[in-house]
């Protein structure tokens, strides 16, 4: 499979550790928590692997527990311990934003339910910045479960999902400071997670990003 080159959307580092509205690293939540991490362990790389299993690991996909709640800014992520894709991608942003990490967002176009004739939706997952190494690395903290197995790797991406062009999913090779506004929209008008998850995600990038 041909290495995708990633393309950060701006060569300030500094974007990339910024607060917005959904990415809110200032909340007492998400400041308490990234204290926790900071505190047990003494390297960033150290740092950046255990944030990332936290997310992973201890805060759960909305629909693998079919939930009705929706989540959307990190903050509401960590206190209810569950989003989709997009709400957790928030969270990882802004637990590593404040331990000083530059963290930007990912998406890739896959099959809705693993299948063709399901549609297509937009998933979300994220970049984080290596000083050490001085380069990007993409982790997808979307949640493992049966036929996902992604993991914290350096040395060959293991992301939840692999890319099937034969399918028409796409693997979009740009790292965005901000998560795009139509993955905070969706979250934001829907009111049921699960209706949203089946008929609500957007389904594709405007061209403006490929």
């Amino acid at each position: 499979m041909k290495k995708l080159k990633l393309i950060p959307i701006t060569v300030t580092i500094d974007d990339y550790l910024k607060i917005c509205q959904v990415v809110d690293f200032n909340h007492e939540f998400i400041q308490k928590r990234a204290k926790m991490i900071a505190q047990q362990y003494k390297t960033t790389f150290d740092r950046i692997k255990a944030t990332y299993h936290f997310v992973r690991d201890e805060i759960q996909h909305s629909w693998d527990i079919q939930s009705h709640r929706i989540t959307c800014r990190a903050s509401e992520v960590l206190r209810f311990g569950e989003g989709i894709c997009y709400a957790k991608s928030h969270l990882l942003a802004a637990l590593l934003r404040a331990q000083e990490i530059p963290t930007g967002f990912c998406y890739q176009r896959l099959t809705l339910l693993d299948e063709p004739d399901s549609g297509f939706a937009i998933h979300a997952l994220n970049a984080v910045y290596i000083q050490s190494i001085q380069r990007w690395v993409r982790l997808d903290a979307r949640g493992n479960k049966p036929g996902v197995h992604a993991q914290f790797s350096l040395t060959e991406e293991k992301l939840a999902f692999p890319i099937r062009e034969e399918l028409g999913e796409i693997d979009y090779p740009t790292i965005f400071a901000k998560p795009l506004q139509k993955t905070i929209e969706v979250l934001q008008e829907h009111t049921d997670c699960l209706d949203m998850y089946l008929h609500g995600l957007p389904t594709y990038l405007s061209q403006e990003f490929l």
